[in-house]
This record gives structure tokens, C-alpha cells and sequence, in this order.
């Protein structure tokens, strides 16, 4: 297989007519150096990368692995193996010997310095460059407490995406799933938060009750989810900072499916009643409810636009369950899934530019993409049962549940191409993730 080494912004400009054929819509990406990269038959390989430890000692060393691993995780880049190093405990006001680099193929090098100041805290400064140009593409500092060391490596994992790629990043950002355990039988599942890169797992149920669907508001520090229990369900509001959790109100009938609208302000769902569920919306300052669907069929899962004004369900009233879109308001739905199959579980990109959805056809289930109107219909994922998807922050990569015949179910992602499909990082069971929005 031959190569060839090409400038930073000729590798751009085709990762962004690879994208436009891949998933027409998405943003070019802007130039953001002079580094070499390499193109082969027509797929952009990941960008080869150096993060050696950070000097300084304390955290500096995890602080690296975390940037690494978070780069490496989307795809886009190729961290190079440390032991191959030709520089160590650089130090962040001398300019790294390029030279040096360049023989292991290093295009960026990320170096950096911890320091613990006087009063606790975890002082972090840290430097991009292109070794090819020698020059510096990006410098910052970070201030935090040394329990937050994770955050400020996920921030700058964030800052060398965006400037490496033109699109902003998604790491410092949170998932919230449901996780099972036990036998088939009797599932235990709770309500569990991490961090994106599976760190920090946190229980915030007991798994004394089922929970179902849960969902971010914009602020990222309220969630809403279904409760079920022997006397019926409920839709829960929980605040992650307090752990004060509240129910929206009692209904008549099964209630589920919940997710908050762009503002935080009100909330969507499904009402069931008589075998015909309809979905409602609810202010959640005044409690006043609003039903916005009447037809004599399913409809389920509603999912906001980002600007607040449609909103995207799955009916059957047509026969079979299909994606439709509405205003907000209730009015105007009409159908945009057109291809075969079974479409569910539709949710909103950040960007507005795309729905994505799970599908079922021929026996398997599959994660795709459409446009709001329903065009440019793309399959991104197949298996025996893939499902649930859920948009990073930046719309670059979803995070769906996986579960294989018998097995238990497991968290994937994959990027809007396709191409980039793995488990994610947590390794227990889990199923309905959402991603929330990227943290203040």
C-alpha cells in the first residue's frame, strides 16, 4: 500500500468531501495547520500523535494517558506508543527537538507541566505543535482542584480536537444509561452516570425499581427518566448536584418516554391509556399540561429540535411504527421515514442537522441517520440488536446499546460515518444511554 505525505489543509479538504459523500451536511472542517498527514485510497488515516507525561510529577502522567486514550477512542488520531519516545519529561519553555520526532512520524506532539501550588490546587499548562513547522499551535492553562484532575485532562483532550479537526470536541461530557445486572429472569436495573471514557461510574438509584430512558436537560445537571414499579410508572426530574429527585405528577395510565426540551423548561412524553398512547408536553414552571398528539395510534419518543420548534416521534398510526415530525405545538406532523422496516427511538443531532433512530428490517436491527425532512437516509450500525442512540455534544459520534443473542446488553458508539464503530469504555452491562451537552 503506498502513501504519501500532504499538508495539513489538503487532508482537511478531503476529509470534508469524504464527509459530504459519507453524511452530506456536516461542517468542513477549518485548517488548522501545516502538518502531514497521510491519505490512501481515499480514507484519511489517523493523525500519528505524541503525548508523552506530563512534567512535573503528580498527575502529570495520568493526565497524558486520558488525553491519549481520548484521542485515540474517536479516530481520528494515532497516539504513538511512549516506549518510542525519543524525549522525556520535556519541559513546556523549551521547544522540543523536532528533529527528534519527526523519525518516530510524530505530526503533533502534546507536552505539558503539573504543578501543585501552595494552596492544594492543580496548576496544568500544556502546549500543541506541529512538529513538521516547529511552530506552536496552541497553548492553555488550567486551574483546578486535584479531584477534578480527569476534567482538566478531558478539557484539554477537547482543545486539541478542536484544533486539530475544525469541529469542537466531546470530552469533557458525561453519560447517563440504565445499568443491569442479574439474572435474565430479574434484571436489576439503576439509573448509572459516568464520565464519557467509562471513568466515574456512579449509581444514583438503588435498583429497587426498574428505570427507563433517561435523559439530560441542557444544563447537564438535571435528568429526567421513567420509574416503574408494581403500582405503575412515573417520570422522575433528578437533580444530579443535590440528588433531590421529584415526580413530574400522576396520570392516569402509563406514562414514559420523557426528554426535556432545549430550554430545561419543559419536559415531552407519552401518555398511555386504553392501548392508545398519546404525547403530551408539560411546563415545568406552572405544571400545566398540554396534550399534542389525538390519533388513534402509538406515538412514543418524542425528541425536541434544537431550536425548540419541532419535534420528532415514532407513530404507527400509518400501520407500522415510522419517524414523523411536528411543531411544537402539536400541529403539522407528517411522516419523513420512507425507506423499509421498523424506525424507533428517534432523537435530534445538536446541530439540528440530522435525526438519528434505530431501525429494524430483515431480522436485524441497525443505528442510522436522516435528515429532518427524512432524506439522505444513512446505516451506520447492524447487528442481532442495536439500539437507543444518542448524540455526543458535537454530533460527531453517537452512543448506542448492543446485545448479541443471549447476551447482556453493552454500550457502543460509532461515528456519523460508520466507520468508527467500538465498545464503549464502560465495562459492565448497560442499555439507553444519553449523552449530556459538554460540562461549564
Amino acid at each position: 500500500m503506498s502513501f504519501r505525505t500532504v499538508s495539513l489543509r489538503t487532508v482537511l479538504a478531503t476529509l470534508a468531501a469524504l464527509l459530504a459523500v459519507a453524511a452530506p451536511g456536516l461542517a468542513p472542517a477549518q485548517t488548522a495547520g501545516q502538518f502531514g498527514e497521510t491519505i490512501s485510497q481515499g480514507v484519511v488515516e489517523p493523525l500519528p500523535i505524541a503525548i508523552p507525561a506530563f512534567s512535573g510529577g503528580g498527575r502529570g502522567g495520568d493526565i497524558a494517558q486520558v488525553i491519549t486514550g481520548n484521542l485515540e477512542r474517536s479516530g481520528l488520531f494515532k497516539p504513538i506508543d511512549p516506549g518510542a519516545h525519543p524525549e522525556r519529561n520535556l519541559d513546556i519553555a523549551v521547544q522540543p527537538m523536532f528533529d527528534s520526532w519527526k523519525t518516530i512520524n510524530a505530526q503533533a506532539l502534546v507536552n505539558g507541566h503539573v504543578t501543585v501550588e501552595a494552596d492544594g490546587r492543580l496548576h496544568v499548562d500544556f502546549r500543541l505543535w506541529d512538529v513538521f513547522t516547529g511552530e506552536q499551535m496552541l497553548g492553555l492553562q488550567f486551574t483546578s482542584t486535584p479531584e477534578n484532575w480527569r476534567r482538566v485532562a478531558h478539557k484539554i483532550s477537547d482543545a486539541v480536537y478542536e484544533r486539530l479537526t475544525g469541529e469542537k470536541g466531546y470530552f469533557d461530557s458525561r453519560v447517563v444509561f440504565v445499568a443491569e445486572s442479574g439474572p435474565r429472569g430479574n434484571r436489576i436495573k439503576r439509573l448509572m452516570i459516568m464520565d464519557q471514557d467509562g471513568a466515574n461510574p456512579s449509581s444514583l438509584t438503588d435498583g429497587s425499581y426498574i428505570v427507563m430512558t433517561p435523559r439530560f436537560s441542557a444544563n447537564s445537571q438535571e435528568i429526567t427518566y421513567m420509574a416503574l414499579r408494581p403500582t405503575g410508572s412515573s417520570i422522575y426530574l433528578f437533580n444530579i448536584e443535590t440528588a433531590r429527585q421529584e415526580t413530574i405528577g400522576k396520570f392516569p395510565g402509563m406514562v414514559f418516554a420523557p426528554r426535556f426540551s432545549p430550554d430545561g423548561n419543559r419536559v415531552a412524553f407519552s401518555v398511555e391509556r386504553g392501548g392508545n398512547s398519546d404525547i403530551w408536553i408539560m411546563n415545568l414552571t406552572s405544571r400545566a399540561q398540554t396534550r399534542l398528539t389525538t390519533d388513534p395510534g402509538i406515538d412514543t419518543s418524542p425528541s425536541f429540535s434544537p431550536d425548540g420548534g419541532r419535534i420528532v416521534f415514532n407513530s404507527d398510526r400509518g400501520g407500522s411504527p415510522q419517524l414523523y415530525v411536528m411543531n411544537a405545538d402539536g400541529t403539522g406532523a407528517r411522516r419523513i421515514s420512507r425507506g423499509g422496516g421498523l424506525y424507533t427511538t428517534p432523537v435530534w443531532s445538536p446541530s439540528g442537522d440530522f435525526i438519528a433512530f434505530t431501525k429494524q428490517q430483515g431480522g436485524v436491527f441497525h443505528i442510522g441517520v436522516m435528515r429532518p425532512d427524512g432524506s439522505d437516509e444513512r446505516i451506520l450500525t447492524t447487528s442481532y440488536l442495536d439500539e437507543g442512540p444518542t448524540w455526543a455534544p458535537n454530533g460527531r459520534v453517537l452512543m448506542f446499546f448492543r446485545e448479541t443473542r443471549g447476551g447482556a446488553p453493552r454500550l457502543w458508539t460509532v461515528d456519523i460515518t460508520g466507520r468508527i464503530l467500538r465498545p464503549a469504555p464502560y465495562q459492565g452491562s448497560g442499555s439507553d444511554p444519553a449523552w449530556s451537552p459538554l460540562l461549564n
